[in-house]
């Protein structure tokens, strides 16, 4: 089945066929493979969205696997490698993990001798628990110095460290931030109130300075700067140039606090060319963001590699083994080395969450080898001219609102110039603009999820998928919108 003629969303007596197809308690002596393969392939999967097969599935900045993607990720499952201690006499496993981490890092233009901690997740929520694990051990420990102490949250557990640095507070400053940044807070013990909104009064992607500074001054507090890259709602960018990031920079030095980034699909915005000037606002989104101390991603969204893998990046290896080294396990400790430099793999176990990971690197590693730089910069150039296509007939349908972008412009142009690859619009009438998303979907030609902006339902197209076509996909999206406005 082609691209074009692949589904979007089952039926719905698909669906219903799925549901009723469901065994309802574990069988007895089980229903032979042959049986179990066809129930899956003929009840199950008619029942599956096509979030990664079609490029029309426009919902949560998804993505879709690649053919060499799906074919490594394929091996990976046959080969069925536990990547969790680098054993270099008995597989290269983690030699592909890092290969792959390498090229990921150059990729992204950033030196991966200054990111010596890098490891894939689960994906970006994992990412953030990872990145802000390694920020609160950081501030902590700082705050404890200051004070003539000695404090590790690793060590000591939360409050005994708190105590020791005097710090009564520890908070997390940043604007628009996703979900996920809160429930890391959660999980690590910080607390969803944590997460304080220091955004600009005039526009709520950027930071106010002045409000940034007074928070950071408060006393007893450590803090942490959270900057997102893009946010998932709009694809708009927290920080605009170098010097912007320069001047974070300054003041997180100044206050012993850690900057992460949440760049879940936004950093990829650093592989545009930098000569199109079509690009400008997007890059000067990601500039200076090797200045921070983690950066998290979701390579399934940037590289279209299959669900789940997610990847962190931050300078201190040693810091991020304190936090998530396994102590006290001797049947998991490394040989000191095979030679030839591989003993300066660290084990993965040893600097994220999980002790048992599987090999999600091969599709990264694959990907890369296979697609190289200008097969994702065309990729991407692709997905882009798609949202900007749809946002200039958005603009101009008279049925359609265009919501206001940030940084609202007199021209067209330079509207369009701030779009990465999503588009946020509702309905001019409000009876349809209650309806519009399901309308939509319910074509069963392409899906898009509903969100809220101020304060009321809307629409947003999220472009992620490897196989878009602009033509095409452009003319069945205006087929739709003319569908659902008559």
């Amino acid at each position: 089945m082609s691209a074009q003629e692949e589904y979007v969303l089952p039926s719905q007596e698909a669906l219903q066929n799925a549901r009723s197809s469901l065994l309802t308690s574990i069988p007895a002596q089980g229903i032979s493979f042959e049986q179990t393969q066809q129930h899956l392939q003929q009840d199950i999967v008619p029942g599956l969205n096509g979030n990664s097969k079609s490029p029309r599935y426009y919902g949560f900045v998804t993505g879709g696997a690649t053919p060499i993607a799906t074919f490594a990720d394929k091996l990976a499952v046959e080969e069925d490698q536990n990547v969790q201690v680098h054993l270099p006499n008995e597989t290269v496993a983690t030699n592909v993990e890092d290969a792959a981490l390498r090229m990921l890092c150059e990729l992204l233009r950033f030196d991966p001798f200054h990111w010596p901690h890098r490891t894939f997740t689960t994906g970006a929520t994992a990412s953030n628990v990872v990145g802000l694990a390694c920020g609160r051990e950081y501030i902590v420990a700082e705050a404890a110095k200051r004070a003539g102490a000695s404090a590790s949250i690793a060590r000591d557990g939360l409050l005994e460290a708190t105590r020791a640095a005097n710090i009564h507070k520890i908070q997390i400053l940043t604007t628009v931030p996703h979900s996920s940044l809160r429930k890391a807070a959660s999980i690590l013990g910080l607390g969803h109130a944590s997460v304080i909104d220091v955004s600009s009064p005039s526009n709520a992607q950027h930071f106010s300075l002045s409000a940034l500074e007074s928070a950071l001054a408060n006393p007893n507090t450590a803090s942490i700067i959270a900057i997102s890259a893009a946010e998932v709602n709009t694809g708009l960018f927290a920080t605009t140039g170098l010097s912007e990031l320069t001047t974070l920079r300054s003041l997180a030095d100044q206050h012993n606090a850690w900057i992460h980034v949440d760049a879940a699909f936004g950093l990829q915005a650093r592989i545009l060319p930098e000569h199109d000037q079509s690009y400008a606002h997007l890059k000067a989104g990601v500039a200076g963001l090797e200045l921070a101390d983690s950066i998290t991603g979701d390579a399934h969204k940037m590289l279209n590699v299959p669900y789940d893998c997610g990847f962190i990046l931050t300078k201190n290896l040693p810091l991020a083994q304190q936090v998530f080294q396994n102590p006290s396990a001797a049947y998991l400790n490394a040989p000191s080395g095979g030679g030839n430099g591989e003993n300066t793999i660290a084990s993965p176990l040893n600097i994220g969450i999980e002790n048992s990971r599987r090999f999600r690197a091969l599709a990264v590693y694959a990907s890369l080898a296979a697609h190289g730089r200008a097969g994702y910069v065309e990729i991407l150039e692709r997905q882009i001219k798609l949202a900007r296509a749809i946002t200039a007939h958005v603009q101009d349908h008279p049925a359609y609102e265009l919501l206001p972008l940030a940084e609202e412009s007199s021209s067209l142009e330079d509207r369009l110039a701030q779009i990465y690859v999503i588009v946020i619009f509702r309905a001019r009438d409000e009876a349809l603009n209650g309806e519009l998303v399901k309308r939509m979907n319910s074509t069963r030609k392409l899906y898009v999820s509903g969100t809220q902006f101020g304060g009321k339902p809307a629409a947003r197209f999220a472009v992620a998928n490897w196989q878009v076509d602009v033509d095409r996909d452009l003319a069945i999206v205006k087929e739709v919108l003319e569908e659902v406005c008559k």
